[in-house]
């Protein structure tokens, strides 16, 4: 599939189809380099949750899982117990799914094992691609990979953290969604926008 023209002239990648969500989502967030840690913990807790569904299904959700999730505070999921569990298993405005609760409380842990006993979370992934994003020059959809050499050695590395639903296929969306890749097809108004961004200086 091709960039497709919307009514505002502007090309974009066409998996957002023209749904207001996921274009606003498109033009604002996915592919902009994130270096917060903690937003970066959120969002890979959300792609975890996206695994077997839709990323339109999780954006619409989006706001129910922040207040189901506290947030998503780490250090108050690491804390969750049973009793809270069992809770989030009720909350019809998420994703109930057991595996997946327990293992974003699981990932809350090791986050927060990571950032008290170094690198900490954004240095650890941004390391990976050199503190840099890799800028891919894809035409349609059909070229763009569902996982890289790179998001293995990211998975790799999260599952011997501790941290869950972090396979090579969800390591590599999160990668495009935080900006780690490039990936916004050459063609969409995104892809050269972000060729202006110039990465944080280190203190």
């Amino acid at each position: 599939m091709a960039p497709l023209l919307h009514p505002d002239g502007l090309s974009r990648c066409p998996w957002p189809g023209h749904d207001p969500l996921y274009v606003a989502y498109h033009d604002e967030e996915w592919g902009t380099p994130e270096f917060d840690d903690r937003a970066l913990y959120e969002k890979l807790m959300l792609d975890g949750f996206q695994a077997g569904l839709s990323w339109i299904t999780i954006l619409r959700k989006r706001e129910n899982f922040r207040r189901a999730f506290d947030g998503f505070e780490p250090e108050k999921i690491a804390r969750y117990d049973k009793r809270k569990i069992e809770r989030l298993m009720n909350d019809p405005g998420i994703v109930r799914n057991r595996a997946k609760i327990e293992g974003a409380v699981a990932s809350a842990r090791a986050y927060l094992d990571v950032m008290e006993n170094g690198p900490g979370f954004s240095r650890l992934l941004w390391d990976f691609v050199g503190g840099v994003p890799k800028v891919n020059r894809f035409r349609s959809v059909s070229q763009v990979p569902a996982e890289t050499e790179v998001s293995r050695r990211i998975s790799k590395e999260l599952a011997r953290r501790g941290f869950k639903f972090c396979g090579p296929t969800i390591a590599y969306a999160f990668m495009q969604a935080v900006g780690m890749v490039n990936d916004h097809l050459v063609k969409c108004h995104r892809h050269e926008a972000l060729q202006s961004f110039a990465p944080p200086t280190k203190a």
